[in-house]
This record gives C-alpha cells, sequence and structure tokens, in this order.
C-alpha cells in the first residue's frame, strides 16, 4: 500500500527530474519497432526484460509510470503472454493515462527490450464559473475542487451534479449546467474549463395538497412542515374582493381578466377561502428538507396517538415554470392509548414514583415523543425518570420503553431499567481557557470532586460559564469519561474563548451644539493582579474575571460626561461577591444661540458628580438563582441659571443626596445575548434619610434652597422579563417585559423633588437625551423625551421637562435569530410596546398608554457590545400634540434595560 502511495507520488509531482533517461520519440526514428501484436501468437516464447523506456510523457515521471505497469528489468515474461495485457490494465486502471501501447524495440537473443508508447489525459488548469454571484462562486469552489485534476468523463458529470444540487437545494429546481472545455495554451496539456449556469427562477410550492386525513386538519399538518410551504398569496385589489364575492365559479375567471388575470387554480382557491400567508417561512422547495418535515408529519402523528401513521405516496409536480404542486396520501391508522404502564429491574425507587414522575397514565393518548422525553431528559422541566436518577448519582443509569402488548386501540408499555452503581466525581478540569485563570473559570462550577455526580448540577454549570461572557456558549461541552468498575466520572469542560472586551466609538452632527460623540472602553476579563507581569497583557492584563469601564461622551460644550467603575466579581475570592466602585462627572450648559452679540456664550449649566460603592452577593434562599445587592452612591448637583429648567423657584445652588439602593433580582436566562427561555426578574428601591423629619426648622413653607439642599425621596423600581421559545424552535423567542417606576416622598414638609423624575420616549439613551438627575424609560415610536409630563413648549422651541413620579410600560417581542455566530451575534424582531408617565399619583391609569409597534434588528459584536436599529410607529398623539406621533427610527448602543 505504501509503495503504491510513493508511486503515484513520484507520478503527480517528480515532473521531468529524470530527464536524463527519458527516451524522446526521435531516439526510435530510425529504428523499425516490433508490435507485440504483430508476433507470432502461435508460438509464445519467454524473455528476460532488458529495458523498459516509456515515451509520450510530459508531467509525469517516467520511473513511476514503469513501476504501475508492474513491469521490472530482470523478470521473465512470455510473449505473448498475460504479462503484457496485466501491465496494459494496470495503466489504464490509474486513470491518467489517455492512450498506452507495449512495443518492442529489440529483441537480443533471450533479451527483449520495450517501450511504453503514452499519452497522457490533460489537466484542468482555470475552472471559471458564469451564471452566479461571487458568493455562489465560492462556495462552488469549494463544493467541486477540481482544478488540477485529470480531465476525465466522470469527474465533469460529479461537477455538474454538484452545481445542480447545489441550486436546487436554494429553491432552483430547473437549474441548467452547460460545460465548456478549452485547450489551454498557457500550460502544457492543460484545459481550461468553464460551467455556465443558468438558474433559471426560483421554483416554490403553490400548493400543498393532503388527503386521506380525517382526523387531523390541514392546516394542523402543514405547519408541523417547517421547511415546506406553500407560497403566500395575497389579494390587493378592492374590486377583484368586490367582483369575487358576487361572482360564481364558473364565470369568475372571464369576469376578472381586464382588471385582473387570474388562473383557474387560484379561482378554486378564493372559492374555497384557501388563502395563505407565511410571512416567516420560505416557500422554496427543497428536497432534503422535504424528507425531514415528511417526517416531521410522521412525528406529529404519533404524538397524537396515530402510532401506525404513514404517508402511503406523495408526488411533487410542476405547477407552472415557477411553482410546483405536493400531493401526500396519508393513512392515519388507529389512535392508540396506553393501558398498562409497568416498571422493572428498579430496586431504588418503587413503581408509584417513577409513574408520577413519568406523568402518563392508563387511558392517555399514546404519545411517543412525550414519553421519551420523560423519560430521558425534559429540558422545560427537569424533571424526569432520569433526572430523578441521574442526580443521584446514577450516572450508568439507562431505561428502554418496550410495547409488550398491542391490542385493538390499546398498548401495554414495559419500562426496563439499569440502574447501575453510584458515580462519584473524580476529578474536574477544563480545556481551552487560554487567556483566563484556571481559578476564575473553577469558581464558576457547580459539581465538584468528591460530589455524587448530579446532572442538573452538570447543566447548572454550563449555564453559569455561558453567562460569565469569556466562553461561547454555543461550543461548551462537558466531555465526561467514565469507569464503570470504579464507579467514577471525570468531567473535562471544553471551552472556546472569544474576545469579550468592548470598544464604543459613535458620532454625529448634532446642529448648532457640534459634533457628538462616544468613546468607551469595557475590559471584562481584567487582572489587578497581573499588572506587574507583563506577560499577561493581551494588551492589559487579563485573566481575573474584573471589569474595569472608561466612558467620555461630548456634545461639543453643551454635554459631557465621564465614568469610571471597576468590579471585583469575587471580592476575597472565596465567595461570589461582588465589589464596584465607580465614579461618574456629567455636565450639562446651556449655550446662547439666540443672541448674535453673545452668541456661544455659557449661560448655564447643571454638573452632577457622584461616587457608587456597591456589594452584590449570590443567595440561596427561594432558590440559588437569586441575589441582592446594596450600594451608597453620594451624589453632588450644581447648577447655575438652570434651576427653573426642573421647577424650582431658585436659578442657581447646590443639592446633595447620599443614598441607599438595595435590589433583590433573579434570573435563570440560559444566555445573556440571546436568551431563549427563563427569566429576570428584579425590584429595587432607592432611599435617603428623612432629612425633613430630622431638621425641625423645615416645613412646607421653607425656602426651596433650604428643603433641597439635601434631596429627600425614596425610589421604587420593578422589572421583569420572560423569554419563551415558540414552534419548537431554538432560533424563535417571545420576549414579553413590563417595568414600573415610583417616586415618593416621606411627607408634605418637602414633597416629591423636582429630580430623580421619569423622563420617556424614544430610544432610552442617555448618549440622545443628556438629561441629567432624571431616570430616562425608552417608548418607540415617539420623539426622545416627549411623553414627560410639565412638558411645555414654547414659541422659541425649547422645552422644559419636568419629569412624571409615576410610569410603567409593556413590551413584546418576537425574536429570531439569524447567526448564533459569536463574532456577530444577529437576529431581527418585532415589537409592540405601550407606556405613559404621570406626574401624580391621582392622574395614574395603568389603562391610559401611548402605543407603538415596529420591527428592528440587533447585532452582538464582542469588540463593540449591542449595536441595535428600530423602526416604530407611535399609533397615539405625544403631550401636547394633536396628530399621531407617526413612523420614526430609532438607534441603540448596549442593552437597553428599560
Amino acid at each position: 500500500m505504501r509503495s503504491s502511495i510513493l508511486i503515484i507520488c513520484l507520478i503527480l509531482f517528480a515532473g521531468m527530474a529524470n530527464a536524463q533517461i527519458r527516451l524522446g520519440q526521435s531516439q526510435y526514428a530510425t529504428q523499425k519497432p516490433v508490435d507485440i501484436l504483430e508476433l507470432d501468437y502461435s508460438k509464445p516464447k519467454k524473455y528476460k526484460i532488458a529495458e523498459i523506456k516509456a515515451v509520450g510523457l510530459s508531467t509525469l515521471d517516467e520511473t513511476a509510470i514503469i513501476s504501475l505497469s508492474g513491469l521490472k528489468v530482470g523478470d521473465d515474461i512470455t510473449v505473448p503472454g498475460d504479462a503484457i495485457s496485466n501491465a496494459l490494465k494496470k495503466l489504464w486502471a490509474q486513470g491518467i493515462i489517455g492512450d498506452v501501447k507495449i512495443l518492442v524495440t529489440k529483441i537480443e537473443g533471450e533479451e527483449i527490450f520495450l517501450l511504453l508508447d503514452l499519452t497522457e489525459r490533460p489537466r484542468f488548469s482555470i475552472v471559471e464559473f458564469t451564471g452566479v454571484t461571487s458568493t455562489q462562486e465560492g462556495e462552488l469552489r469549494d463544493k467541486i475542487q477540481i482544478r488540477g485534476r485529470v480531465v476525465r468523463e466522470d469527474v465533469l458529470n460529479s461537477s455538474q451534479r454538484s452545481i445542480v444540487r447545489y441550486f436546487v437545494e436554494k429553491g432552483y429546481l430547473n437549474t441548467e449546467v452547460k460545460i465548456i472545455q478549452q485547450r489551454d495554451e498557457t500550460f502544457p496539456n492543460s484545459v481550461k474549463l468553464l460551467f455556465e449556469v443558468d438558474k433559471k427562477s426560483k421554483v416554490k410550492i403553490n400548493e400543498i395538497d393532503i388527503v386521506g386525513n380525517e382526523n387531523i386538519a390541514d392546516g394542523k399538518i402543514k405547519k408541523k412542515m417547517k421547511k415546506t410551504n406553500e407560497h403566500a398569496r395575497v389579494w390587493v385589489f378592492k374590486d377583484v374582493f368586490e367582483r369575487v364575492k358576487n361572482a360564481d365559479a364558473e364565470n369568475i375567471a372571464s369576469s376578472l381578466t381586464e382588471t385582473h388575470p387570474v388562473s383557474d387554480e387560484e379561482v378554486k382557491m378564493y372559492m374555497n377561502k384557501n388563502f395563505k400567508l407565511n410571512f416567516f417561512n420560505s416557500s422554496k422547495f427543497n428536497e432534503t428538507e422535504y424528507r425531514n418535515d415528511k417526517d416531521n408529519i410522521i412525528n406529529y402523528y404519533q404524538t397524537k396517538g396515530y402510532r401506525d401513521a404513514t404517508i402511503l405516496s406523495d408526488s411533487v409536480y410542476t405547477f407552472d415554470e415557477r411553482n410546483v404542486n405536493i400531493d401526500l396520501q396519508m393513512e392515519e391508522g388507529r389512535q392508540y392509548y396506553y393501558r398498562n404502564i409497568t416498571f422493572t429491574g428498579n430496586y431504588i425507587h418503587d413503581d408509584q414514583e417513577l409513574l408520577t414522575r413519568l406523568g402518563l397514565q392508563k387511558g392517555d393518548i399514546y404519545n411517543k415523543e412525550l414519553q421519551d422525553k420523560r423519560l430521558n431528559y425534559d429540558p422545560t422541566k427537569g424533571d424526569d425518570i432520569s433526572s430523578l436518577y441521574q442526580d443521584d448519582g446514577y450516572l450508568f443509569f439507562q431505561v428502554t420503553a418496550y410495547e409488550v402488548n398491542v391490542a385493538e386501540d390499546s398498548i401495554d408499555i414495559e419500562m426496563r431499567i439499569f440502574e447501575g452503581p453510584q458515580v462519584t466525581v473524580n476529578s474536574v478540569s477544563i480545556e481551552g481557557n487560554e487567556r483566563t485563570s484556571d481559578h476564575v473559570v473553577m469558581r464558576e462550577i457547580r459539581i465538584l470532586p468528591g460530589q455524587k455526580f448530579n446532572r442538573s448540577l452538570l447543566v447548572r454549570t454550563i449555564r453559569e460559564l455561558s453567562q460569565v461572557g469569556y466562553f461561547d456558549p454555543e461550543t461548551i461541552n462537558p466531555d465526561l469519561r467514565p469507569n464503570f468498575e470504579d464507579a467514577t466520572v471525570d468531567i473535562v469542560f471544553q471551552l472556546e474563548e472569544r474576545p469579550n472586551d468592548q470598544i464604543e466609538l459613535s458620532g454625529g452632527w448634532g446642529g448648532f451644539y457640534g459634533f457628538v460623540g462616544t468613546v468607551g472602553l469595557v475590559f471584562n476579563n481584567f487582572s489587578i493582579k497581573n499588572i506587574g507581569d507583563f506577560s499577561k497583557w493581551r494588551p492589559l492584563p487579563v485573566g481575573d474575571g474584573q471589569k474595569v469601564s472608561l466612558r467620555v461622551q461630548a456634545n461639543g460644550r453643551s454635554f459631557q460626561n465621564y465614568s469610571l467603575s471597576f468590579t471585583e466579581p469575587w471580592f476575597g475570592g472565596k465567595k461570589p461577591n461582588a465589589l464596584s466602585v465607580s465614579f461618574n462627572h456629567s455636565v450639562q450648559r446651556q449655550i446662547n444661540t439666540y443672541s448674535q452679540t453673545n452668541f456661544g456664550d455659557e449661560t448655564g449649566f447643571f454638573k452632577i458628580t457622584g461616587v457608587t460603592v456597591g456589594l452584590a452577593k449570590r443567595v440561596t434562599w427561594p432558590d440559588d438563582y437569586f441575589s441582592i445587592s446594596n450600594s451608597l452612591q453620594l451624589q453632588l448637583y450644581e447648577f447655575n441659571n438652570y434651576g427653573n429648567y426642573f421647577g424650582l423657584s431658585y436659578p442657581t445652588g447646590k443639592s446633595k443626596s447620599f443614598t441607599f439602593n438595595t435590589t433583590v433580582s433573579r434570573s435563570n436566562v440560559d444566555s445573556p445575548i440571546y436568551p431563549r427561555m427563563g427569566s429576570e426578574i428584579s425590584l429595587g428601591v432607592n432611599f435617603t434619610p428623612p432629612y425633613a423629619s430630622l431638621n425641625k426648622s423645615l416645613d412646607s413653607d421653607s425656602p426651596d434652597q433650604e428643603k433641597y439642599a439635601w434631596l429627600e425621596y425614596h425610589k421604587w423600581m420593578f422589572d421583569a422579563k420572560f423569554y419563551t421559545p415558540i414552534f419548537g424552535s431554538s432560533k424563535m423567542v417571545v420576549s414579553a417585559r413590563t417595568h414600573m417606576g415610583f417616586l415618593g416622598s416621606y411627607g408634605k414638609k418637602i414633597g416629591v423633588i423636582p429630580l430623580e423624575r421619569f423622563v420617556m420616549g424614544g430610544d432610552g439613551m442617555t448618549f440622545n437625551n443628556f438629561s441629567l438627575g432624571q431616570e430616562i424609560i425608552g417608548l418607540r415610536g415617539y420623539e426622545n423625551q416627549v411623553i414627560t409630563p410639565g412638558r411645555i413648549k414654547r414659541d422659541a422651541g425649547l422645552e422644559t421637562t419636568y419629569g412624571g413620579i409615576v410610569y410603567n410600560k409593556y413590551v413584546m417581542e418576537l425574536r429570531y435569530l439569524v447567526s448564533p455566530n459569536p463574532s456577530a451575534t444577529i437576529f431581527l424582531l418585532g415589537f409592540a410596546e405601550a407606556g405613559n408617565n404621570w406626574g401624580s399619583y391621582s392622574e395614574f391609569n395603568p389603562y391610559d398608554l401611548k402605543k407603538s409597534a415596529g420591527f428592528g434588528a440587533r447585532i452582538f459584536m464582542p469588540a463593540f457590545g449591542l449595536l441595535g436599529i428600530d423602526w416604530g410607529y407611535g399609533f397615539d398623539p405625544a403631550p401636547g400634540e394633536f396628530q399621531p406621533s407617526g413612523g420614526m427610527f430609532h438607534f441603540t448602543i448596549g442593552q437597553q434595560f428599560r
């Protein structure tokens, strides 16, 4: 075998290396070769091969070709005889020779001199395509890869079939491929190859006709055909509807010919009220997906008890040049029910406990899919029979369901169980964490050496590793290496790191305010400990899971914001107590844009400087998805000729606040970027000391400067998000959210302060609002800040925004994952949302909402975070307006929490 490979390599790559011993035709021009076929076949004679030469080669190696023939100098052969014919067969079998003859050039006594007269097959030098896009051409080149190969008919036919198959899978069922070969004068013995591709029109599915289904409706069956869908058909002319309603089946086509020609098939569909709308699914025909969808139909029938359901026949035939029809002939069989369900081999848990876990009982409709899920793995509940055993260490547990008796419409099931030994975790290790330190990964692992094996803890570990953001959640693989004899298991978590540091760069023109820009850097895997170890700088010290964030925003002189924060998620190194420290400084200025003499001068400013220290802790009650965070914040508010914009009676002054925040939250989502299931719920409250109660000299008539020297308030925020996959797909998810906020006071002495109120509308980004001292709530389909009590329009175009003290908001999104690639995660969404903002509790009406709907897209790139664009249509007038808000675009950067 090795010698054969060596010989072939010599043929392909040695070329003319042995030119000094190669024989050209000119050497034999004066000799008259003796053709073997002219020898006397009636008198075979034995000879010893004295010499073997080969001619007619241009790229192949002579020595290798002779070796492939099987003939060697010194061999004894009979001429004529099998040795020569076998040599010819071997050379032909290589597929690289176009023609071959074995000639006798000389006979001296009992020695014979042989010549292999060969013609090489040409090779493909250049492969080109016409009729395809550049992307399609690249994919086709990857598929066929024939450049440099020998020109053979089977290679051409195979390549042609591959091209046709490629386009058929994309819905071009009538694709034709023409092959054109041309001699390439650039290279010796080479051929240019051109594939002329005529894709023709995409073929779609006009209609799917199902017969024989008496118990399950057509629509339900078609819904199970995920990738095989009928073509959407929408009638748009009002007069067509009116005329069709009053026409009979015989005259309908002719009555519409002048204004809207229709086919007989369309007429039948309208008369049968069988219109199809499938905006989310493609109607192109794909043979592979069609086969899968036929399996889906049978699986669906079996979930309804039709154990013997089958597709008796199916046909795909041309409707017109762009459409095909599909006919399916079903045989449903009878519907079956469970009768007796028994267990054997179970010693640890009794039958009744297992039957309760199974969730099936006598008289239930037979459902093999649900049965398998409840026996082995039910991701939605996690309380299947396997989890009962495997969460208690029985890693080798197996259960197999056997149909022991099928009588009429009833089935007896016997669950045969192998419990196996109770397994202990021997070791836990990790692979693939080149940037992240081992201890950072290991502290997220819930299943540890010395513990009994626990499947739930294994699944939880996968979730925790997905949440930290350092690894691709799609490729986290727990490799289990069990040892049955020792009743142990080694677990290796195979990880694939992804970039998670982020750079935020954005900008735009802000009219007379000048350039608007943001520069942000977020280092999500920082390490203070490794600052002195330059080998760990990539480009900054990494590995300990700490987070450093720096951000600068500027809108010329009008607005600047500077922030710096640091988070240590495992403060102390032993428990998941997250310590965070942050500093923030913001300034908003009023610039003179009306007076020509003082144009551009500063007329007022509002500054906020704050420091926050927080500590968050994971808790195990009510369950270990909960966390509690507490923080202290000290802020200084300074304003000069600006207080009137917040409803203050004095334009210039200072205020301070000392705030304690506590938040209780629960999160069990499966992924931070594109959650498919789970929920996030949080309730937070900010409150300050009751300064007015402590200061006897203050009352409701005191000057604002005294009442607001130290801000006094309490603010409550509630947020809930729920994620649910639909249609059995991991790509399509419904996200339902609700948000509520309340700002209160401790009494009538101070009342509700003018700062820290709610402003609503727009994309919800501070970058676009420049609203300091306020809580910004987005509402797509409306301008920024417009849904805000106290908003007053002035002739000069300025707006005064005091803000609301209570708001609520509801959001429903349908999301579709386009690309799960960690380097560019992309999803589309459609949304409907509603919200409002009130200036007093007496005005609060949770049913009086500003509504909007629209669609958008999100892309997450590790270097830039989450970027988004939405188009929303506001159905209601904004406060102070009389016309609906209408449609508008919104841009977002980062995860918008509210």
